[in-house]
Protein backbone atom coordinates (compact mmCIF):
# COMPACT_ATOMS: atom_id res chain seq x y z
CA UNK A 1 0.00 0.00 0.00
CA UNK A 2 1.09 3.32 -0.41
CA UNK A 3 1.17 3.96 3.35
CA UNK A 4 3.66 1.28 4.33
CA UNK A 5 6.72 3.09 2.43
CA UNK A 6 6.64 5.70 5.14
CA UNK A 7 6.45 3.17 8.30
CA UNK A 8 7.67 0.16 9.30
CA UNK A 9 7.13 -2.45 11.97
CA UNK A 10 9.14 -3.08 15.06
CA UNK A 11 8.86 -2.70 18.70
CA UNK A 12 9.02 0.78 20.03
CA UNK A 13 12.40 1.48 22.49
CA UNK A 14 10.50 3.43 24.79
CA UNK A 15 6.85 1.94 25.73
CA UNK A 16 7.75 -1.77 24.11
CA UNK A 17 5.00 -1.76 22.01
CA UNK A 18 5.21 -3.29 18.76
CA UNK A 19 3.69 -1.91 15.47
CA UNK A 20 4.18 0.56 13.01
CA UNK A 21 7.11 3.39 13.61
CA UNK A 22 7.79 6.00 11.82
CA UNK A 23 11.04 5.53 9.46
CA UNK A 24 14.65 6.51 10.70
CA UNK A 25 13.49 6.80 14.68
CA UNK A 26 13.04 3.94 17.17
CA UNK A 27 10.03 5.02 19.00
CA UNK A 28 5.99 5.24 17.96
CA UNK A 29 4.69 8.68 17.13
CA UNK A 30 3.12 8.51 20.75
CA UNK A 31 6.54 8.51 22.75
CA UNK A 32 7.82 10.61 20.46
CA UNK A 33 5.34 13.36 21.07
CA UNK A 34 5.74 12.67 24.97
CA UNK A 35 9.65 13.17 24.92
CA UNK A 36 9.13 16.24 23.16
CA UNK A 37 6.83 17.84 25.96
CA UNK A 38 8.70 16.20 28.36
CA UNK A 39 12.80 17.35 28.07
CA UNK A 40 14.30 15.90 31.11
CA UNK A 41 15.68 12.85 31.00
CA UNK A 42 16.72 10.03 33.57
CA UNK A 43 16.46 6.63 35.40
CA UNK A 44 12.18 5.73 35.79
CA UNK A 45 11.34 5.93 39.59
CA UNK A 46 9.60 2.71 38.71
CA UNK A 47 11.06 0.84 36.70
CA UNK A 48 14.39 2.44 36.67
CA UNK A 49 15.26 2.68 33.00
CA UNK A 50 16.70 5.48 31.60
CA UNK A 51 13.94 7.59 29.88
CA UNK A 52 11.84 11.29 29.11
CA UNK A 53 10.31 11.65 32.28
CA UNK A 54 7.06 13.64 33.37
CA UNK A 55 6.97 14.05 37.21
CA UNK A 56 9.36 11.49 37.50
CA UNK A 57 7.95 8.62 35.58
CA UNK A 58 8.66 7.11 31.97
CA UNK A 59 5.58 7.03 29.87
CA UNK A 60 5.24 3.38 29.68
CA UNK A 61 4.52 3.20 33.50
CA UNK A 62 1.86 6.49 33.45
CA UNK A 63 0.29 4.04 30.84
CA UNK A 64 0.08 1.15 33.57
CA UNK A 65 -0.94 3.01 36.35
CA UNK A 66 -3.65 4.24 34.51
CA UNK A 67 -4.86 1.15 33.32
CA UNK A 68 -4.48 -0.09 37.20
CA UNK A 69 -6.18 2.56 38.67
CA UNK A 70 -9.43 1.91 35.91
CA UNK A 71 -9.21 -1.39 37.06
CA UNK A 72 -9.20 -0.86 40.59
CA UNK A 73 -12.07 1.67 39.79
CA UNK A 74 -13.98 -0.61 38.21
CA UNK A 75 -14.69 1.87 35.29
CA UNK A 76 -12.76 4.59 33.54
CA UNK A 77 -12.08 7.14 36.02
CA UNK A 78 -10.17 10.01 34.11
CA UNK A 79 -10.14 12.66 36.90
CA UNK A 80 -8.61 11.12 39.53
CA UNK A 81 -5.03 11.30 40.12
CA UNK A 82 -2.36 8.84 38.67
CA UNK A 83 0.38 9.31 41.38
CA UNK A 84 -0.94 6.84 43.82
CA UNK A 85 -0.93 4.53 40.87
CA UNK A 86 2.47 5.24 38.96
CA UNK A 87 4.04 4.43 42.22
CA UNK A 88 3.30 1.28 42.78
CA UNK A 89 4.27 -0.09 39.31
CA UNK A 90 5.75 -3.13 39.22
CA UNK A 91 5.33 -4.94 36.23
CA UNK A 92 3.75 -3.47 32.67
CA UNK A 93 1.13 -4.50 30.62
CA UNK A 94 2.94 -4.61 26.59
CA UNK A 95 0.28 -3.41 23.86
CA UNK A 96 0.38 -2.36 20.53
CA UNK A 97 1.89 1.13 19.11
CA UNK A 98 -1.23 3.15 17.20
CA UNK A 99 -3.61 1.13 19.37
CA UNK A 100 -6.60 3.19 21.32
CA UNK A 101 -5.12 3.73 24.69
CA UNK A 102 -6.11 1.23 27.50
CA UNK A 103 -8.56 3.24 29.31
CA UNK A 104 -10.10 3.60 25.44
CA UNK A 105 -10.62 -0.15 25.55
CA UNK A 106 -14.15 -1.31 25.16
CA UNK A 107 -15.49 -2.32 28.75
CA UNK A 108 -18.96 -4.46 29.50
CA UNK A 109 -22.43 -1.73 29.44
CA UNK A 110 -20.78 0.44 27.05
CA UNK A 111 -23.20 0.85 24.47
CA UNK A 112 -24.35 4.38 25.13
CA UNK A 113 -28.60 4.65 24.67
CA UNK A 114 -30.05 7.87 23.59
CA UNK A 115 -30.00 10.12 26.04
CA UNK A 116 -28.07 7.86 28.72
CA UNK A 117 -24.55 8.53 27.62
CA UNK A 118 -21.82 10.18 25.06
CA UNK A 119 -22.39 8.00 22.46
CA UNK A 120 -18.91 7.29 21.71
CA UNK A 121 -17.65 3.61 21.50
CA UNK A 122 -15.69 2.50 24.28
CA UNK A 123 -16.67 4.62 27.50
CA UNK A 124 -18.80 3.52 29.74
CA UNK A 125 -22.24 5.00 29.96
CA UNK A 126 -23.41 6.83 32.78
CA UNK A 127 -26.51 4.86 34.48
CA UNK A 128 -29.69 6.80 34.50
CA UNK A 129 -30.94 8.58 37.85
CA UNK A 130 -32.96 6.03 39.84
CA UNK A 131 -36.53 6.50 39.89
CA UNK A 132 -38.50 9.00 42.01
CA UNK A 133 -41.36 10.63 42.62
CA UNK A 134 -42.71 14.03 44.22
CA UNK A 135 -41.55 14.33 47.86
CA UNK A 136 -44.65 13.71 49.77
CA UNK A 137 -43.10 15.82 53.46
CA UNK A 138 -44.88 16.98 56.51
CA UNK A 139 -46.85 20.44 56.93
CA UNK A 140 -44.69 23.28 55.65
CA UNK A 141 -44.42 26.74 57.37
CA UNK A 142 -45.25 28.90 54.57
CA UNK A 143 -41.69 31.61 53.78
CA UNK A 144 -42.08 34.66 55.66
CA UNK A 145 -40.09 37.41 53.61
CA UNK A 146 -40.43 36.03 49.64
CA UNK A 147 -38.29 38.91 47.96
CA UNK A 148 -35.09 37.85 49.26
CA UNK A 149 -32.63 36.97 46.21
CA UNK A 150 -30.70 34.07 45.82
CA UNK A 151 -26.90 34.08 44.50
CA UNK A 152 -26.42 30.67 42.52
CA UNK A 153 -23.71 31.65 41.28
CA UNK A 154 -21.88 29.61 43.92
CA UNK A 155 -23.95 26.21 43.67
CA UNK A 156 -22.22 24.82 40.86
CA UNK A 157 -21.04 21.55 40.75
CA UNK A 158 -18.87 19.28 38.92
CA UNK A 159 -21.13 16.28 37.94
CA UNK A 160 -17.52 14.86 37.38
CA UNK A 161 -16.28 14.77 40.10
CA UNK A 162 -18.67 15.87 42.89
CA UNK A 163 -21.45 13.52 43.95
CA UNK A 164 -24.71 14.20 43.49
CA UNK A 165 -26.80 16.29 46.73
CA UNK A 166 -28.77 14.04 48.61
CA UNK A 167 -31.79 16.20 47.78
CA UNK A 168 -35.17 14.30 47.28
CA UNK A 169 -36.96 17.12 45.19
CA UNK A 170 -33.19 16.94 43.15
CA UNK A 171 -33.54 13.30 42.30
CA UNK A 172 -36.99 13.84 41.42
CA UNK A 173 -35.87 16.37 38.73
CA UNK A 174 -32.75 14.39 37.18
CA UNK A 175 -35.02 11.48 36.78
CA UNK A 176 -38.17 14.12 35.31
CA UNK A 177 -35.00 15.38 32.69
CA UNK A 178 -34.01 11.94 31.97
CA UNK A 179 -37.67 10.80 31.33
CA UNK A 180 -38.13 14.17 28.91
CA UNK A 181 -34.68 13.62 27.44
CA UNK A 182 -35.84 9.43 26.35
CA UNK A 183 -39.00 10.23 24.79
CA UNK A 184 -37.79 13.56 23.05
CA UNK A 185 -34.25 12.31 21.89
CA UNK A 186 -32.31 15.00 23.52
CA UNK A 187 -28.58 14.71 23.08
CA UNK A 188 -25.97 13.67 25.62
CA UNK A 189 -24.61 17.70 25.43
CA UNK A 190 -28.07 19.20 26.31
CA UNK A 191 -29.30 16.20 29.35
CA UNK A 192 -26.20 17.01 31.02
CA UNK A 193 -26.12 20.63 30.66
CA UNK A 194 -30.03 20.12 32.06
CA UNK A 195 -29.03 17.92 34.53
CA UNK A 196 -25.95 20.16 35.52
CA UNK A 197 -28.40 23.39 35.77
CA UNK A 198 -30.85 21.46 37.66
CA UNK A 199 -28.27 20.24 40.47
CA UNK A 200 -27.06 24.03 40.94
CA UNK A 201 -30.88 25.28 41.57
CA UNK A 202 -32.22 22.19 43.51
CA UNK A 203 -29.33 21.54 45.77
CA UNK A 204 -30.09 22.92 48.54
CA UNK A 205 -33.67 23.69 47.68
CA UNK A 206 -36.54 23.00 50.56
CA UNK A 207 -39.94 22.55 50.06
CA UNK A 208 -42.65 25.67 49.54
CA UNK A 209 -40.16 27.93 47.97
CA UNK A 210 -39.95 28.60 44.36
CA UNK A 211 -37.69 29.37 41.84
CA UNK A 212 -37.44 32.57 40.55
CA UNK A 213 -36.01 33.03 36.76
CA UNK A 214 -34.39 36.11 37.70
CA UNK A 215 -32.06 34.98 40.46
CA UNK A 216 -30.62 32.52 38.60
CA UNK A 217 -30.94 33.62 35.10
CA UNK A 218 -27.26 35.58 35.07
CA UNK A 219 -25.26 32.36 36.52
CA UNK A 220 -26.55 30.21 33.13
CA UNK A 221 -24.55 30.73 30.78
CA UNK A 222 -26.49 31.37 27.25
CA UNK A 223 -26.86 28.11 25.08
CA UNK A 224 -26.72 25.84 27.64
CA UNK A 225 -30.68 24.42 27.22
CA UNK A 226 -32.48 27.23 29.57
CA UNK A 227 -35.50 26.38 27.62
CA UNK A 228 -35.35 23.15 28.74
CA UNK A 229 -34.61 22.87 32.38
CA UNK A 230 -37.57 25.87 33.04
CA UNK A 231 -39.65 23.28 31.33
CA UNK A 232 -39.07 20.62 34.12
CA UNK A 233 -38.85 23.21 36.66
CA UNK A 234 -42.71 23.82 35.19
CA UNK A 235 -43.56 20.59 35.54
CA UNK A 236 -42.62 20.30 39.09
CA UNK A 237 -44.60 23.37 40.20
CA UNK A 238 -41.94 25.56 41.75
CA UNK A 239 -41.02 27.78 38.75
CA UNK A 240 -41.39 31.43 39.22
CA UNK A 241 -41.23 33.29 35.49
CA UNK A 242 -40.80 36.72 36.98
CA UNK A 243 -39.47 37.84 33.52
CA UNK A 244 -40.62 41.21 31.70
CA UNK A 245 -43.31 40.06 29.13
CA UNK A 246 -41.76 40.72 25.55
CA UNK A 247 -44.92 42.88 24.92
CA UNK A 248 -44.72 44.94 28.16
CA UNK A 249 -41.76 46.11 26.98
CA UNK A 250 -42.39 46.80 24.04
CA UNK A 251 -45.89 49.01 24.77
CA UNK A 252 -44.08 50.53 27.33
CA UNK A 253 -41.56 52.17 24.49
CA UNK A 254 -44.75 52.89 22.11
CA UNK A 255 -46.00 54.89 25.28
CA UNK A 256 -43.35 56.95 26.07
CA UNK A 257 -43.91 60.53 25.85
CA UNK A 258 -47.64 60.26 26.28
CA UNK A 259 -49.51 62.07 28.86
CA UNK A 260 -49.51 59.70 32.12
CA UNK A 261 -53.56 60.04 32.14
CA UNK A 262 -53.89 58.51 28.19
CA UNK A 263 -50.70 56.60 28.58
CA UNK A 264 -52.36 54.40 31.52
CA UNK A 265 -55.49 53.93 29.39
CA UNK A 266 -53.95 53.29 26.47
CA UNK A 267 -51.95 50.83 27.95
CA UNK A 268 -54.86 49.35 29.80
CA UNK A 269 -56.78 48.96 26.30
CA UNK A 270 -53.99 47.47 24.40
CA UNK A 271 -53.33 44.57 27.53
CA UNK A 272 -56.99 44.18 27.77
CA UNK A 273 -57.04 43.82 23.85
CA UNK A 274 -54.49 41.26 23.22
CA UNK A 275 -55.74 39.15 26.70
CA UNK A 276 -59.45 39.05 26.26
CA UNK A 277 -62.23 40.13 28.15
CA UNK A 278 -65.34 38.30 29.24
CA UNK A 279 -67.35 40.34 26.65
CA UNK A 280 -64.49 40.24 23.53
CA UNK A 281 -62.25 37.76 22.14
CA UNK A 282 -58.96 38.29 22.48
CA UNK A 283 -57.05 39.71 19.14
CA UNK A 284 -53.78 38.36 18.05
CA UNK A 285 -50.67 39.80 19.20
CA UNK A 286 -49.96 41.39 15.58
CA UNK A 287 -53.21 43.22 15.62
CA UNK A 288 -52.69 44.78 18.65
CA UNK A 289 -49.75 45.88 18.13
CA UNK A 290 -50.80 47.42 14.65
CA UNK A 291 -53.65 49.34 16.50
CA UNK A 292 -51.60 50.49 18.89
CA UNK A 293 -48.95 51.96 16.70
CA UNK A 294 -51.05 53.45 14.03
CA UNK A 295 -53.31 55.38 17.09
CA UNK A 296 -49.64 56.22 18.70
CA UNK A 297 -49.77 59.35 16.21
CA UNK A 298 -52.98 61.10 17.63
CA UNK A 299 -52.37 60.00 20.86
CA UNK A 300 -48.82 61.85 21.20
CA UNK A 301 -50.30 64.89 19.93
CA UNK A 302 -53.70 65.00 22.19
CA UNK A 303 -51.03 65.07 24.62
CA UNK A 304 -49.58 67.82 24.16
CA UNK A 305 -53.06 69.46 24.94
CA UNK A 306 -54.74 67.18 27.07
CA UNK A 307 -54.32 64.80 29.84
CA UNK A 308 -56.73 62.52 29.94
CA UNK A 309 -58.74 60.37 27.38
CA UNK A 310 -62.28 62.13 28.55
CA UNK A 311 -60.86 65.92 26.85
CA UNK A 312 -60.78 64.04 23.37
CA UNK A 313 -63.59 65.87 21.18
CA UNK A 314 -65.05 64.58 17.80
CA UNK A 315 -63.79 67.41 16.10
CA UNK A 316 -60.09 66.47 17.70
CA UNK A 317 -60.72 63.43 15.80
CA UNK A 318 -62.17 64.26 12.90
CA UNK A 319 -59.03 66.79 12.47
CA UNK A 320 -56.29 63.82 13.02
CA UNK A 321 -58.13 62.01 10.11
CA UNK A 322 -58.46 64.65 7.67
CA UNK A 323 -54.52 64.35 7.10
CA UNK A 324 -54.62 60.00 6.40
CA UNK A 325 -56.02 58.60 3.46
CA UNK A 326 -56.54 55.08 2.11
CA UNK A 327 -55.71 51.66 4.15
CA UNK A 328 -53.63 54.18 6.65
CA UNK A 329 -56.63 56.37 7.34
CA UNK A 330 -59.38 53.18 7.81
CA UNK A 331 -57.01 51.12 10.10
CA UNK A 332 -56.45 54.54 12.64
CA UNK A 333 -60.01 54.81 12.87
CA UNK A 334 -60.71 50.97 13.55
CA UNK A 335 -58.11 51.63 16.03
CA UNK A 336 -59.12 55.04 17.95
CA UNK A 337 -63.07 53.06 17.50
CA UNK A 338 -61.70 50.40 19.60
CA UNK A 339 -60.10 52.75 22.19
CA UNK A 340 -63.00 54.67 22.93
CA UNK A 341 -65.50 52.12 23.10
CA UNK A 342 -62.82 49.91 25.94
CA UNK A 343 -62.69 53.15 27.35
CA UNK A 344 -66.26 53.84 27.81
CA UNK A 345 -67.38 50.42 29.10
CA UNK A 346 -65.04 50.74 31.77
CA UNK A 347 -66.03 53.84 33.06
CA UNK A 348 -62.48 56.06 31.76
CA UNK A 349 -64.59 58.61 29.54
CA UNK A 350 -68.28 59.92 29.91
CA UNK A 351 -68.95 59.65 26.38
CA UNK A 352 -67.69 58.01 23.24
CA UNK A 353 -66.07 60.31 20.64
CA UNK A 354 -65.70 58.08 18.21
CA UNK A 355 -69.36 56.78 17.52
CA UNK A 356 -70.70 57.07 14.54
CA UNK A 357 -68.24 57.95 12.96
CA UNK A 358 -67.50 55.72 9.44
CA UNK A 359 -64.06 55.72 7.28
CA UNK A 360 -66.29 55.33 4.05
CA UNK A 361 -66.16 52.34 1.18
CA UNK A 362 -62.56 51.93 1.40
CA UNK A 363 -61.42 50.62 -1.76
CA UNK A 364 -58.89 47.70 -2.07
CA UNK A 365 -56.12 47.15 -4.36
CA UNK A 366 -56.47 44.44 -6.84
CA UNK A 367 -53.88 41.56 -6.43
CA UNK A 368 -51.41 41.24 -9.12
CA UNK A 369 -49.62 38.30 -10.53
CA UNK A 370 -45.61 38.24 -9.98
CA UNK A 371 -43.25 38.71 -12.87
CA UNK A 372 -41.42 34.92 -14.04
CA UNK A 373 -38.02 36.52 -12.61
CA UNK A 374 -39.09 37.12 -9.48
CA UNK A 375 -40.19 33.69 -9.32
CA UNK A 376 -37.26 32.46 -10.44
CA UNK A 377 -34.61 34.54 -8.39
CA UNK A 378 -36.73 33.49 -5.17
CA UNK A 379 -36.59 29.73 -6.32
CA UNK A 380 -32.59 29.82 -6.41
CA UNK A 381 -32.71 31.26 -2.90
CA UNK A 382 -34.00 28.58 -1.29
CA UNK A 383 -30.91 26.26 -1.21
CA UNK A 384 -31.79 24.04 1.80
CA UNK A 385 -33.96 21.28 1.77
CA UNK A 386 -36.69 22.95 4.52
CA UNK A 387 -36.74 26.14 2.38
CA UNK A 388 -37.63 24.18 -0.77
CA UNK A 389 -40.31 22.72 1.13
CA UNK A 390 -42.07 25.63 2.35
CA UNK A 391 -41.31 27.87 -0.97
CA UNK A 392 -43.47 24.67 -2.63
CA UNK A 393 -45.95 24.26 -0.04
CA UNK A 394 -46.32 28.74 -0.80
CA UNK A 395 -46.11 28.39 -4.54
CA UNK A 396 -47.74 25.20 -5.20
CA UNK A 397 -50.46 24.62 -2.76
CA UNK A 398 -51.20 28.59 -1.38
CA UNK A 399 -50.04 27.94 2.36
CA UNK A 400 -49.94 30.43 4.78
CA UNK A 401 -46.47 30.79 6.62
CA UNK A 402 -48.57 29.94 9.46
CA UNK A 403 -50.89 26.78 8.59
CA UNK A 404 -46.67 25.81 7.16
CA UNK A 405 -45.46 25.99 10.51
CA UNK A 406 -48.57 24.30 11.98
CA UNK A 407 -48.28 20.79 9.50
CA UNK A 408 -47.57 17.85 11.12
CA UNK A 409 -45.69 14.52 10.18
CA UNK A 410 -49.23 12.99 9.39
CA UNK A 411 -50.43 15.45 7.19
CA UNK A 412 -47.82 14.56 4.86
CA UNK A 413 -49.43 11.19 3.54
CA UNK A 414 -46.78 9.79 0.64
CA UNK A 415 -48.42 6.27 0.17
CA UNK A 416 -51.72 8.12 -0.74
CA UNK A 417 -50.24 11.35 -2.25
CA UNK A 418 -52.10 13.15 -0.13
CA UNK A 419 -51.36 16.31 1.67
CA UNK A 420 -53.13 18.44 4.64
CA UNK A 421 -52.97 21.46 4.49
CA UNK A 422 -54.89 23.58 7.69
CA UNK A 423 -57.67 20.72 7.79
CA UNK A 424 -58.09 21.01 3.83
CA UNK A 425 -56.57 17.75 2.08
CA UNK A 426 -55.61 18.24 -1.21
CA UNK A 427 -53.46 15.99 -3.52
CA UNK A 428 -49.92 15.70 -3.39
CA UNK A 429 -47.86 16.51 -6.59
CA UNK A 430 -44.66 14.83 -7.56
CA UNK A 431 -42.58 18.31 -7.22
CA UNK A 432 -44.04 18.96 -3.72
CA UNK A 433 -43.76 14.87 -3.04
CA UNK A 434 -39.93 15.17 -3.50
CA UNK A 435 -39.07 17.95 -1.61
CA UNK A 436 -41.33 16.22 1.13
CA UNK A 437 -39.13 13.43 0.94
CA UNK A 438 -35.48 15.92 0.70
CA UNK A 439 -37.00 16.66 3.65
CA UNK A 440 -38.35 13.63 5.76
CA UNK A 441 -34.46 12.06 5.10
CA UNK A 442 -32.58 15.15 5.91
CA UNK A 443 -34.65 15.41 9.46
CA UNK A 444 -34.08 11.86 10.14
CA UNK A 445 -30.40 12.00 9.39
CA UNK A 446 -29.56 15.30 11.46
CA UNK A 447 -32.47 14.71 14.49
CA UNK A 448 -33.27 10.97 14.51
CA UNK A 449 -34.84 10.78 18.07
CA UNK A 450 -36.52 13.79 17.98
CA UNK A 451 -40.56 13.49 18.91
CA UNK A 452 -41.68 16.60 17.65
CA UNK A 453 -44.46 16.30 15.77
CA UNK A 454 -44.66 18.99 13.29
CA UNK A 455 -43.73 18.74 9.68
CA UNK A 456 -40.82 21.37 9.72
CA UNK A 457 -38.36 21.49 12.44
CA UNK A 458 -35.00 23.20 13.61
CA UNK A 459 -32.23 23.07 15.63
CA UNK A 460 -34.13 25.18 18.86
CA UNK A 461 -37.52 23.24 18.14
CA UNK A 462 -35.69 19.26 17.37
CA UNK A 463 -35.88 18.92 21.67
CA UNK A 464 -39.28 20.05 22.05
CA UNK A 465 -42.37 19.93 20.55
CA UNK A 466 -43.50 23.28 19.60
CA UNK A 467 -43.65 24.80 16.09
CA UNK A 468 -40.65 26.52 14.20
CA UNK A 469 -40.29 30.30 14.99
CA UNK A 470 -41.80 33.36 12.11
CA UNK A 471 -38.24 34.09 11.91
CA UNK A 472 -37.23 30.93 11.26
CA UNK A 473 -39.77 31.02 8.04
CA UNK A 474 -38.17 34.16 6.34
CA UNK A 475 -35.50 32.83 4.16
CA UNK A 476 -36.73 34.66 1.06
CA UNK A 477 -36.16 38.08 2.70
CA UNK A 478 -35.23 40.70 0.53
CA UNK A 479 -37.07 38.88 -2.30
CA UNK A 480 -39.92 40.45 -4.11
CA UNK A 481 -41.23 37.12 -4.39
CA UNK A 482 -42.47 36.54 -0.42
CA UNK A 483 -44.00 33.40 0.99
CA UNK A 484 -46.87 35.75 0.90
CA UNK A 485 -46.46 36.80 -2.45
CA UNK A 486 -46.31 33.12 -3.89
CA UNK A 487 -49.32 32.94 -2.28
CA UNK A 488 -51.31 35.12 -3.59
CA UNK A 489 -49.72 34.30 -7.13
CA UNK A 490 -51.31 30.61 -6.67
CA UNK A 491 -54.44 31.65 -5.74
CA UNK A 492 -54.24 34.68 -8.79
CA UNK A 493 -53.64 31.51 -11.02
CA UNK A 494 -55.87 29.83 -10.15
CA UNK A 495 -58.75 31.98 -10.71
CA UNK A 496 -57.09 33.08 -14.22
CA UNK A 497 -57.19 29.28 -15.24
CA UNK A 498 -60.59 28.74 -13.96
CA UNK A 499 -61.98 31.55 -15.33
CA UNK A 500 -62.88 33.55 -11.80
CA UNK A 501 -64.82 31.32 -10.21
CA UNK A 502 -65.14 31.89 -6.59
CA UNK A 503 -66.80 28.56 -5.98
CA UNK A 504 -64.24 26.85 -7.34
CA UNK A 505 -61.57 29.40 -5.06
CA UNK A 506 -63.02 28.40 -1.92
CA UNK A 507 -63.48 25.21 -2.65
CA UNK A 508 -59.70 23.96 -3.59
CA UNK A 509 -57.73 26.35 -1.35
CA UNK A 510 -60.42 26.20 2.00
CA UNK A 511 -60.57 30.50 2.26
CA UNK A 512 -63.61 32.54 2.87
CA UNK A 513 -65.89 33.80 0.69
CA UNK A 514 -65.03 37.77 0.97
CA UNK A 515 -61.23 36.36 -0.14
CA UNK A 516 -62.47 34.32 -2.75
CA UNK A 517 -64.75 37.10 -4.63
CA UNK A 518 -61.62 39.38 -4.19
CA UNK A 519 -59.61 37.10 -6.11
CA UNK A 520 -62.15 36.75 -8.64
CA UNK A 521 -62.16 40.58 -9.23
CA UNK A 522 -59.05 40.89 -9.69
CA UNK A 523 -58.63 38.14 -12.15
CA UNK A 524 -61.77 39.41 -13.80
CA UNK A 525 -59.42 42.53 -13.81
CA UNK A 526 -56.51 41.43 -15.62
CA UNK A 527 -58.62 39.57 -18.19
CA UNK A 528 -60.83 41.91 -19.78
CA UNK A 529 -57.96 45.00 -19.03
CA UNK A 530 -54.66 42.83 -19.60
CA UNK A 531 -52.94 45.83 -20.63
CA UNK A 532 -53.32 47.94 -17.41
CA UNK A 533 -50.48 45.25 -15.56
CA UNK A 534 -48.11 45.75 -17.96
CA UNK A 535 -46.34 42.78 -20.65
CA UNK A 536 -44.56 41.11 -17.22
CA UNK A 537 -47.75 40.78 -15.24
CA UNK A 538 -49.22 38.94 -18.15
CA UNK A 539 -51.13 35.88 -17.25
CA UNK A 540 -48.73 32.92 -17.64
CA UNK A 541 -49.75 29.58 -18.87
CA UNK A 542 -51.69 28.15 -15.80
CA UNK A 543 -50.90 25.15 -14.46
CA UNK A 544 -53.28 22.24 -13.19
CA UNK A 545 -55.20 23.08 -10.28
CA UNK A 546 -54.53 22.08 -6.87
CA UNK A 547 -58.12 20.53 -6.58
CA UNK A 548 -57.72 18.31 -9.89
CA UNK A 549 -58.14 14.78 -9.92
CA UNK A 550 -55.40 14.05 -12.38
CA UNK A 551 -51.72 14.19 -11.03
CA UNK A 552 -49.43 14.13 -13.85
CA UNK A 553 -45.98 14.78 -12.72
CA UNK A 554 -44.89 17.97 -12.07
CA UNK A 555 -48.55 19.08 -12.65
CA UNK A 556 -49.03 21.95 -9.58
CA UNK A 557 -45.10 22.85 -9.95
Amino acid sequence: MAGTALTRQGSCEACLAWGPLPPRRGTCRRCAAFAARNRDAGACGSCGRHQPLKKGYCRLCWCQARLDRDQARGRPARYDSLLPYVRQVRHHQLFFAGMPAPRDLVRPGGAAQPGTGSGLPGIARKQPPPAAVRPAGPWVQPLLFTGTRRDYRRARTDRRKDPVPDNPWLAWALHLAHATATARGWSTIMLESVSRQLVMLLASYAEGEMVRVSDFRNAVQQGEGITRTLEILAQMGILDDDRPAAFDGWLAGQLAGLAPGIADEAGRWARAARDGTPRSPALHDKSVRTYVAVAGPALLAWSGRYGHLREVTRDDIRAHLAGLQGQHRHTTLTALRSLFAWAKSNGAVFRNPAAQLRAGHRERPAFLPLAATEISRAVGTATTPHARLFVALAAVHAARPGQIRAMQLSDADLGNRRLTIAGQPRPLDDLTRKLVEDWLAYRQQRWPNTANPHLLISIATAPGTGPVSHAWMKSLRGQAATLDRLRIDRQLEEALAHGADPLHLAAVFGIDDNTAIRYAASARQLLTRPHETGPSSSPRTHRPAAGDRRDPPGSSG
